[in-house]
């Protein structure tokens, strides 16, 4: 095989990393590191590629993206320093999941692959590492929305699903009956019984909850923002205004968006 141009390039980065965690010679800060301490940091650096991406910032992305590489280059180093694997390990087992997860490609299927047999495919694997149930490999530190989704797309693959929307319809308002009953120790546990059902309902019609929270995060986010600027060129401090007058912003700022 011919080397890529980009494997220099490789190879320099894990001399760098190598040299880092030199016990004598390296990086006071980088020797003392383990996976957990690295850990949080792999998430941000993931969080910011998401976030050049939004932005349409490809030089961010690029640099954003060689951040996450050294995460992943950071912790193959602790576990090959370890004796447990390293980077080419890494990259041996993500080409080899690849390949095997797309046998349309790289082996003897024909045809287009399609959502079930992908299912499949990675319900075989989570069976080879010895997963027992179908909430196994459902990742805890994902963020609580989109974990909640993962586990209910695996319980209904295995039936454990309402046969259409209104029954997580049904739920909510019971759920939301709980939570207005529920005492100061059962309000935590009550609340997330309304997200979790509200995920469902949101999933029912295709939706990622995640991103559809995103987004209306953000437009919340952008209205306020306008709702200030219009009380500001007023003349007056929004903060001072009564709910009914800053409603009235708000619906100002509603008809604008429109306008448009």
């Amino acid at each position: 095989m011919t080397l890529s141009p980009l494997s220099p390039q490789i190879d320099r980065l894990l001399s760098i990393m190598a040299r880092l965690r030199d016990p004598k010679r390296g990086c006071e800060w980088d020797v003392a590191q383990t996976f957990e301490t690295i850990a949080p940091y792999t998430i941000e650096e993931a969080y910011e590629v998401s976030d050049a991406i939004e932005r349409q910032d490809m030089d961010e992305l690029r640099g954003e993206l060689g951040d996450l590489l050294l995460q992943v280059v950071f912790h193959a180093r602790m576990a090959e320093e370890a004796g447990h694997f390293a980077f080419e390990d890494v990259a041996r087992s993500i080409s080899d999941k690849m390949e095997a997860r797309h046998p349309h490609i790289f082996g003897s299927e024909t045809g287009v692959m399609d959502g079930k047999r992908w299912e499949d495919i990675k319900a075989s694997e989570r069976a080879d590492t010895g997963a027992k149930s179908a909430m196994d490999g459902v990742a805890q530190a994902l963020p609580a929305l989109m974990r909640s989704e993962k586990l209910q797309k695996r319980a209904a693959r295995v039936g454990f699903e309402w046969h259409d929307v209104k029954g997580p319809r049904d739920k909510l308002l019971e759920e939301l009956e709980e939570l207005e009953e529920a005492s100061e120790d059962e309000k935590l546990v009550e609340a997330g019984d309304v997200l979790f059902v509200a995920v469902n309902i949101v999933r029912r019609y295709g939706v990622d909850a995640e991103q559809a929270l995103k987004a209306s995060n953000a437009k919340f986010e952008r209205r306020f923002r306008q709702m200030e600027e219009l009380a500001a060129a007023d003349g007056a401090d929004f903060e001072a205004l009564s709910l009914d007058e800053q409603e009235g912003y708000w619906q100002r700022v509603k008809k604008n968006e429109k306008a448009f």
